[in-house]
């Protein structure tokens, strides 16, 4: 195995979803970008623009840990199939090596849940990317924002902001799925689902 191959096979390229632009920063839709955030503060990796139409930081889980390429999509969730794709090939990761972060309205708030595989639940990023890269077979880690009150459509709901009461929890939300992610690179998916499927 050359370097190349063995540098490749020791990282994971880790996607958080969301809409470029500070009016859609704070949104609920845009709660897998905050946790790529959270995980690029801990590296102290800065954000730098990437030929693939990504904004990418690249550091280690802890001092040993994994590599990791922490990639934010530059075009809008919709279109994320596109950069992903990109990434994929210019870092040479497979997608059994794919972590995508974004939010899940069938998961109450401060909650998360991780999977492999599967559809895309109506997630139009999800779709984008299993579209474009051929596979839904990757690791998601899928962030509660819950479900709207009322009568709200969801898509409405998902791009605002999260609420007053909302935002004192979300640092704790947003540590624990960078905690994830960085679980399933350094012990495997099962690993992070029995910790962060457990009841607390």
């Amino acid at each position: 195995m050359g370097a190349d191959s063995e540098e490749s096979a020791a990282q994971w390229l880790v996607v958080g979803l969301g809409n470029p632009g500070a009016e859609y920063a704070g949104n609920r839709h845009n709660v897998g970008q905050m946790v790529l955030a959270e995980l690029a503060d801990r590296a102290s990796a800065p954000f730098r623009s990437h030929k693939t139409n990504s904004m990418v930081a690249e550091g280690r889980t802890g001092l040993e840990g994994p590599r990791l390429v922490l990639a934010k999509p530059n075009s809008f969730m919709n279109l994320s199939g596109g950069p992903v794709a990109a990434l994929m090939r210019f870092y040479k990761i497979p997608a059994e090596r794919l972590i995508v972060v974004h939010d899940e309205l069938d998961i109450p708030f401060d909650t998360l849940r991780l999977k492999n595989g599967g559809g895309h639940g109506g997630h139009n990023g999800l779709r984008d990317i299993i579209s474009a890269i051929g596979t839904p077979d990757f690791i998601r880690v899928r962030v509660g924002v819950g479900r709207p009150p009322g009568r709200q459509p969801a898509a409405d709901f998902v791009l605002r902001d999260f609420s007053s009461a909302e935002r004192t929890v979300l640092p704790n939300l947003l540590a624990d799925g960078a905690d994830a992610v960085e679980m399933v690179a350094r012990e495997g998916l099962t690993a992070a689902q029995q910790r962060f499927h457990s009841p607390a």
